[in-house]
């Protein structure tokens, strides 16, 4: 009598999802993740009118994920979105992205010519979320871990981006951002900010200069896909004493090839977002 191959992982007795305690709990909250990945902002109405769920029934899986910080919540809107848990859940994956592994020795490589701390990052809802890091191994160094959010405004790689917006999309955003300030030095008017995106374009590389936090610099240029869309940003962050203005041009250079670099790798034209730094 041939003997039942079991495949590996699999428990011997295999009940049917209905019978399995919590199973439908864990079907409503993955259902309502997936929800919320797929739109930008959703209602408690709206979410339970996509699911055809009662408003109690969602508003009890969206208060369990958010004590977890798996979803989170504009109380303004009363809008609900997928948090930074859910991110750092993922980010399994997203160090095998595309962007996350053809930059990795970009990065490395930017390490090793600045003696700085690298970061990669993409725009998230209107701010920068930080997707991957490479550190120095200088004692006083920027640690800025995945998962981390910064205001577009106020970091390096969201002012690169920002350069990349079209005009349109620029006044929008500049028309709704809360341009919080964090230092006396942060861009905290629309009109200082369109110049700095016009000077960040001239440039080839956005500075942010002590914008969120006092004694740090970060130099940072947007990445581009093949499509041409800015869809990442790359930067070195240090403290201001190891970034002096004599260095900040060499490296607003290396930090723009390197951000050449990556776009090419991702299939973008060679003209594509890369400005002289020189």
């Amino acid at each position: 009598m041939s003997k039942q191959i079991r495949r590996r992982g699999r428990p011997k007795n295999i009940l049917p999802p209905q019978a399995l305690p919590g199973i439908q709990a864990l079907d409503r909250a993955l259902d309502v993740l997936e929800a919320l990945a797929t739109h930008d902002g959703v209602t408690l109405t709206e979410l339970a009118g996509l699911l055809t769920q009662s408003t109690a029934t969602m508003h009890r899986v969206l208060a369990a994920l958010e004590r977890r910080q798996y979803v989170e919540v504009n109380p303004e809107r009363q809008e609900w979105f997928v948090g930074p848990e859910a991110f750092r859940l993922g980010s399994a994956f997203l160090r095998n992205s595309n962007i996350v592994e053809r930059s990795r020795t970009v990065m490395r490589d930017l390490v090793a010519k600045t003696g700085e701390t690298s970061n990669l990052g993409v725009e998230r809802e209107g701010v920068v979320l930080f997707v991957s890091q490479m550190e120095t191994q200088e004692t006083i160094r920027a640690f800025i871990p995945p998962g981390t959010k910064s205001p577009l405004h106020a970091s390096g790689i969201g002012k690169a981006l920002l350069s990349a917006f079209d005009e349109a999309r620029l006044d929008a955003f500049i028309a709704a951002a809360h341009l919080t300030r964090f230092t006396d030095r942060t861009i905290a008017g629309p009109e200082q900010l369109r110049r700095e995106v016009l000077n960040i374009r001239e440039a080839g590389y956005a500075l942010d200069d002590e914008e969120r936090t006092i004694g740090m610099r970060c130099v940072a240029a947007a990445i581009h896909d093949a499509y041409g869309e800015a869809v990442a940003g790359i930067s070195v962050s240090g403290p201001t004493v190891r970034m002096p203005d004599a260095k900040v041009r060499q490296i607003g250079t290396w930090v723009a090839q390197a951000a050449a670099d990556v776009s090419r790798r991702l299939g973008a034209a060679h003209h594509v977002g890369v400005q002289s730094a020189e």
